[in-house]
C-alpha cells in the first residue's frame, strides 16, 4: 500500500518537549538516517487522542541511537527493553521517556519493519521530521492500518502470535482500551495458538491484564478470552468454575456468575448513585483511585474462585449443595495467583482481603432481619475491612446483582443498602471518634496496674475495651482501668 497523506485531526501532537524533539532530530541529522514515529504513538494521533508515549523505529542499532540522544541532551537514563530478536532501549529524561527500537528482524526499510509488527493499527509510521513541522503528513501504511482504525477493528499481521505470543493478549487489550472489535480471523488465530501464552513471562501477562482491568470493557473482554480458549491458560482457577452448579440462590454456574459479577461491578463503578444513592459522594471519592477500581473488578471476577474446591452435597438425603469456607479458600487461591504473577503486595492484599470477606455483609443482613445491627457487629466489619469497607459493600452488591435464583431474598439489594447505611452511621458517630482519639490504656498499663504477663490476652483485653468504648460504656482512663479490673475478675 502506498504512503497516504492525511491531516491529523484537531492538530493533535506528540507528547514530547521541544528540547527532546530537537535533540532527536539532531541525532537523526548527524547520523544521516531517518527516524520514524510508529506504533501506539501514531495510532493515538490518528484517533485524535493525546499520545502518552513516544515510540520510535530506527535503522541500525537502537542502543547507539539512544546513547547519542543522551549525549545530545546532556543527561538521561537507558533501560534495555530488548527481546530475543529485537533491540529496544528506553531513554528516560526528566519526566519524559522515549522508546527506540531497531528495525525488526532483518528488515532494511520502515515498510518491512511495519509488516513485522503485531496488528495493522500499530503498523503505521511517519517520519519524525515531518511530524514535527507540518500539518499534513505522509503516513507509511503498508498493511492498511489507517483503514482498520476507521472501521474500529483489530486485525493481526501474519505470524504475529508465533513471533511473540503475548500479542494475543495485547489484541484483547486493544479491544478493551479502544472499544474496537477483533476480527473473527484474528480470534481464530488465537484459538490455534492459545497454548503458546504459557511461554510468556508472567510480568508481561500481568501488564496486559492490568491494562484490560483499567479499561471500561473488562467484563466483555474477559468473556471473549474465555470463549476463545485463552483464559484457561491465564486464570485456570477461575475457569474451573465452568459447569459447577450452585444452589437455588443462583441462576448461573460459578464461572458465569463471576463474569456477571464483574459486569455488575463495572456498572456500579460507572454509576454508584444508581445503587447507593445516599452514599454516592463518599463512594465517588473512594472510586477516584484507579488502583481501587482495578482491584474491585478483580475481586468481583475472582470472589467465588474457592467454590469448585469446596463444593459438597449433603448426604442427609436433601441433596443440598454447600460451599463451606469458599471465601477463605478463594482468598488463599488468589494469593497464590498474585504471588506467581508478581503482583504488588498492596494490590494483592486488597483483592485477597475482599475475597476473604465477601460473605460478611450477607451474614450481617441475616442478623439485620432478625434483631438489627449492634455497634459491636459494626465495629467488627469495620475493623476487618479497614480502608476497604466501601469496597466490601460494592463487592457484595455486584455479587447480589449477579444472582437471580428462586431462593434469593426478595429485597437483597435494598437490604445491603440499608446495612451499609447503618454501618456507616455507627462508624461515623461511634467508631471513628474512638479510632481517632487517644488510647486510654496500653500494654504497659496492663503490666504495671494489673501485673499481667505479655501475651495473647493483651489483644483480647484491648479489643474488648475498644468495643466498650464504641458502645459508650467507657469514656475516661479511669473508666478503662475499672473496666479492665472487672473484665479480669469475670474471666
Amino acid at each position: 500500500m502506498s504512503p497516504t497523506e492525511t491531516p491529523l485531526p484537531q492538530k493533535q501532537r506528540i507528547n514530547c518537549s521541544k528540547k527532546l524533539l530537537n535533540c532527536l532530530l539532531k541525532v537523526s541529522e548527524k547520523r544521516a538516517q531517518p527516524l520514524y514515529a510508529v506504533g501506539g504513538t501514531v495510532r493515538d494521533l490518528l484517533l485524535n487522542k493525546s499520545s502518552q508515549d513516544l515510540d520510535l523505529a530506527v535503522p541500525g542499532s537502537a542502543r547507539n541511537w539512544a546513547e547519542q540522544l543522551c549525549s545530545e541532551i546532556g543527561a538521561g537514563t537507558l533501560i534495555d527493553l530488548s527481546g530475543p530478536e529485537d533491540e529496544a532501549v528506553r531513554v528516560v529524561w526528566q519526566k519524559e521517556q522515549v522508546d527506540i527500537s531497531s528495525f525488526r528482524g532483518n528488515a532494511t526499510s520502515i515498510e518491512e519493519d511495519l509488516q513485522l509488527r503485531d496488528f495493522t493499527i500499530n503498523a503505521v509510521g511517519v517520519e519524525l521530521q515531518e511530524l514535527s513541522a507540518q500539518a499534513r503528513f505522509t503516513f507509511i501504511d503498508p498493511t492498511g492500518g489507517i483503514g482498520d482504525l476507521k472501521q474500529k477493528i483489530v486485525r493481526h499481521l501474519a505470524g504475529a502470535f508465533i513471533a511473540d505470543p503475548v500479542r494475543m493478549l495485547r489484541g484483547y487489550r486493544l479491544n478493551a482500551q479502544l472499544a474496537f472489535s477483533m476480527l473473527e480471523e484474528t480470534r481464530n488465530e488465537v484459538r490455534c495458538h492459545k497454548a503458546l501464552i504459557k511461554n510468556v513471562a508472567v510480568e508481561r501477562v500481568a501488564h496486559e491484564l492490568e491494562l484490560i482491568f483499567e479499561s471500561d470493557c473488562t467484563s466483555i473482554t474477559m468473556e471473549q478470552m474465555d470463549k476463545d480458549g485463552l483464559l484457561k491458560y491465564l486464570l485456570p482457577e477461575l475457569c474451573q468454575g465452568q459447569g459447577v452448579e450452585q444452589p437455588e440462590f443462583h441462576h448461573l454456574d460459578v464461572l458465569d456468575h463471576c463474569f456477571l459479577a464483574l459486569k455488575m461491578m463495572e456498572e456500579i463503578i460507572a454509576s454508584p448513585a444508581l445503587f447507593f444513592p445516599l452514599q454516592q459522594e463518599v463512594i465517588a471519592e473512594y472510586l477516584n483511585d484507579r488502583r481501587v477500581r482495578r482491584c474491585l473488578k478483580w475481586a468481583a471476577l475472582m470472589h467465588d474462585v474457592g467454590k469448585p474446591g469446596t463444593r459438597e452435597t449433603k448426604d442427609d438425603g436433601s441433596g443440598r449443595v454447600t460451599f463451606y469456607r469458599h471465601d477463605e479458600v478463594g482468598r488463599t487461591l488468589f494469593e497464590a495467583y498474585a504471588e506467581r504473577s508478581h503482583w504488588s503486595r498492596l494490590d494483592s492484599d486488597r483483592v485477597a482481603g475482599l475475597i476473604g470477606m465477601h460473605m460478611h455483609p450477607f451474614h450481617l443482613c441475616n442478623v439485620q432481619r432478625e434483631a438489627g445491627i449492634t455497634k459491636r457487629a459494626a465495629l467488627k466489619i469495620s475493623n476487618r475491612a479497614g480502608k476497604d469497607l466501601i469496597g466490601l459493600f460494592l463487592l457484595a452488591m455486584s455479587d447480589s446483582l449477579a444472582s437471580s435464583g428462586v431462593k434469593k431474598p426478595e429485597k437483597m439489594e435494598e437490604e445491603l443498602v440499608e446495612l451499609f447505611t447503618v454501618v456507616e452511621k455507627i462508624f461515623l458517630e461511634n467508631i471513628q471518634p474512638v479510632l481517632q482519639g487517644p488510647k486510654l490504656i496500653n500494654g504497659k498499663d496492663l503490666i504495671e496496674h494489673f501485673e499481667l504477663e505479655p501475651g495473647p490476652t493483651f489483644s483480647i483485653i484491648l479489643q474488648e475495651l475498644e468495643v466498650a468504648r464504641v458502645e459508650g460504656d467507657v469514656e475516661t482512663r479511669a473508666d478503662a482501668l475499672s473496666w479492665v479490673e472487672k473484665f479480669l475478675e469475670k474471666e
